[in-house]
């Protein structure tokens, strides 16, 4: 659910630096220049800024955990150094270093994950004490890694290799290594869990196949197919809270969403149809061909599609059910979070229906008043003319100054102070918002 993607400025506000949607796509956290905000995505017509931080400049990582208090911040000024606040208070609660460059966080109930570019550390989320590093894994010099929100199996899954789509997949609750699965032929470019944690989506550098595979079984599921003619950058994976669905964006101006269903065979004894014997036919010819050909004829093309107004601009998307309605989420390197309808028994195009500005003053309020009436055109039009995707595709605080021990533990994490006021108790860990994350003694050491 949960995904981050770092943009350049290229095409956008020159204040936005990366994005991310927390674990269950309640909130958009939003790294910048100045600092980072905090957005909440549960409404269609409005989206409330949370929170406004300026802790720290040019902050290219931001992590919020669910709907809780506490924030996982790392900045460009110091990339080795993690910080983790309770913005609420607008107090660090603890801050570690690393050995190296830190290019990716990943949070659930129970752990916090710490990726850098030949090396993983586990941490537990209540206390924030390290508990496994692993070394020496395979050049990934993108920080990719993916963490179950489950933290019932808190499955983490990385690349295995650095020149084929290899998958590991641990178990950071157990430490213990679960299974190796050969995804791709190429090298991953991008990896998804759903909820549950029991299925993991896998897309490679060419970024024409997606494939779902079961957890921690490591069995091929689905096959989706995004396209023949280009090979393409997958930016972001996303399951909806169901598995039912599952969303792809890329550096194209297309995102798609695929529908994770078994095609039950005919009924024997029934009328066979033109489509079925046709449908026989292929099946039976796939077995004399080469491989690859076999492959394309069993995998499945995308449900539901959006065509963006942009190409090239890097982004994220998300599946979400806001107002009892599902929604994709596109976060766009252009300043603005797209929300579209999705028609889940038809599928076919989905229908924009509100576009928010992340930052003020970016457009003229000519602009914004134009965008608004094309918005409400494309609203009054009846669904019945949405086409299907058959026809789609034919188109063309400030922080404590904190004394830090002497020298990395357990293979290069170096942790400071924690504030005593933020120490955490014995007693079960609080997410929610009223009792606050995490649970604070006001007693001090």
């Amino acid at each position: 659910m949960e995904d981050r993607e770092t943009f350049d400025g290229r095409g956008g506000p020159q204040d936005l630096i990366s994005s991310s949607f927390n674990q269950d796509t309640t909130s958009l956290s939003v790294g910048t220049k100045s600092g980072y905000r905090l957005f909440s995505v549960t409404s269609v017509d409005k989206m409330d800024c949370i929170h406004e931080g300026a802790e720290s400049p040019d902050v290219y990582i931001v992590e919020r955990l669910f709907s809780s208090s506490l924030v996982v911040m790392v900045s460009l000024s110091m990339p080795r150094r993690m910080n983790i606040y309770h913005f609420k208070r607008g107090t660090e609660i603890c801050n570690y270093s690393y050995s190296n460059n830190i290019l990716s966080v990943r949070l659930n109930r129970q752990r916090m994950v710490v990726c850098l570019e030949e090396s993983v550390y586990i941490h537990n989320i209540k206390d924030m004490k390290l508990l496994k590093t692993l070394l020496n894994i395979p050049h990934n010099p993108s920080g990719l890694c993916a963490l179950s929100v489950n933290h019932g199996n808190s499955y983490l899954a990385y690349p295995g290799s650095q020149t084929i789509g290899e998958i590991m997949v641990y178990d950071a609750n157990n430490l213990s290594t679960v299974t190796m699965i050969p995804a791709h032929d190429s090298p991953l470019a991008a990896l998804a869990f759903n909820v549950s944690g029991t299925k993991l989506a896998s897309a490679s550098e060419r970024g024409t196949v997606i494939r779902v595979f079961t957890i921690p079984e490591g069995q091929r599921l689905f096959e989706f197919r995004r396209g023949m003619k280009r090979y393409v950058s997958i930016s972001s994976l996303s399951f909806s809270s169901d598995a039912q669905f599952l969303c792809a964006s890329s550096n194209t101006e297309t995102v798609h969403i695929f529908k994770l269903e078994r095609h039950s065979p005919s009924r024997e004894g029934g009328c066979p149809t033109w489509g079925a014997y046709v449908g026989k036919m292929f099946t039976a010819a796939s077995t004399y061909l080469p491989s690859q050909v076999s492959d394309m004829m069993h995998q499945d093309r995308a449900f539901a599609t959006v065509r963006l107004n942009m190409f090239g601009l890097k982004n994220i998307c998300a599946l979400a059910t806001i107002q009892k309605l599902p929604r994709l989420l596109v976060a766009s390197s252009d300043g603005h979070i797209y929300i579209y309808n999705i028609d889940t028994q038809e599928g076919g195009e989905c229908v924009l229906v509100r576009k928010h500005r992340l930052f003020e003053g970016d457009k003229e309020p000519q602009e914004e008043q134009q965008e608004e009436e094309e918005l409400e055109d494309r609203r009054s039009l009846p669904p019945s003319n949405s086409p299907s995707y058959a026809a789609t595709v034919a188109l063309p605080s400030t922080p404590p100054s904190s004394t830090t021990l002497t020298g990395y533990l357990d293979g290069g994490a170096k942790k400071g102070n924690v504030i005593p006021e933020h120490e955490f108790t014995k007693g079960p860990v609080c997410l929610d918002d009223k009792n606050e994350f995490p649970p604070v003694n006001n007693q001090s050491n």
